[in-house]
């Protein structure tokens, strides 16, 4: 029996797709070290929002824990952090940083052979694995225990791959455009479960009791920043030697706190 997947996706997300493959050489500048941006005097980051705590708005202002590494990073390089909100299929085929719509990408990606293709990764930055959404007390702890039932995962996503992979033929897949639609459909009982990173999984059952994480699926992420490939090295080390410095003084660990208060520090 082939799987039948159901699509919600916006005009936006939809239009974005047309554009993979369509990569253009755009006009730059550069920082003292010697960093191609797109816009002087600023670091132009692209996310895809919302993907608490990783980056989310609020109060009208968007934070995170990817918002204030890449501000570590702007500061290093004598810039201020602009965020641009784009649908995350851009960002993980590489289109977003290759057509000159941003400088970097900070949206909470796993590093994948696939996505390198197509972009430069940083060094990992955070750890992460799937893991299964559900309204409390439902009883789906696998995905073989939702044969016959209708599974959300968000589009381009490692969970979506996952599920492709490894769900039982007679669940019906669910595609949504972002987190925040993929988990209100689990929390208002319109889908049966759904599949995302723990990490965001774990922080939206803190605000929401009447959900849980029923098990995680041991895949293995490691999330990474990412620049257009084979055209930001200088960028890229900036990056990496932000990281670095950041875990030897303690910055990192201090993030990690302020936005992951319930687990130990990676």
């Amino acid at each position: 029996m082939s799987r039948r997947v159901m699509k919600t996706l916006t005009t936006t997300a939809v239009a974005a797709l047309a554009l993979a493959g369509c990569a253009t050489d755009t006009e730059t500048t550069q920082t003292e070290s010697g960093a191609n941006i797109v816009k002087e005097g600023n670091l132009t980051v692209c996310t895809h929002l919302p993907y608490e705590p990783f980056q989310y708005k609020e109060s009208g202002e968007i934070v995170g824990f990817d918002v204030d590494l890449m501000d570590l990073v702007a500061k290093d390089l004598g810039l201020k952090q602009s965020i641009v909100n784009t649908p995350f299929e851009t960002i993980e085929t590489g289109q977003a940083m290759n057509t000159g719509k941003c400088d970097i990408a900070a949206a909470g990606m796993t590093i994948t052979e696939e996505r390198a293709e197509v972009m430069d990764f940083s060094d990992p930055y955070f750890d992460a694995t799937q893991a299964l959404l559900v309204k409390k007390g439902a009883g789906y702890d696998s995905l073989d225990a939702l044969s016959g039932k209708t599974l959300g995962v968000q589009i381009g996503t490692t969970g979506e791959q996952y599920a492709k992979d490894n769900a039982p033929e007679d669940v019906e897949l669910k595609v949504f455009e972002d987190l925040a639609l993929l988990t209100t459909a689990v929390k208002s009982g319109s889908i049966d479960a759904g599949i995302n990173d723990n990490s965001v999984l774990y922080d939206y059952v803190d605000q929401n009791p009447d959900t849980e994480v029923s098990t995680e699926f041991d895949t293995g992420e490691q999330y990474g920043f990412a620049v257009a490939k084979d055209k930001n090295d200088e960028l890229l080390k900036s990056v990496n030697d932000v990281l670095a410095s950041a875990k030897d003084d303690g910055t990192y660990d201090e993030l990690f706190k302020k936005y992951f208060p319930n687990a130990p520090a990676s």
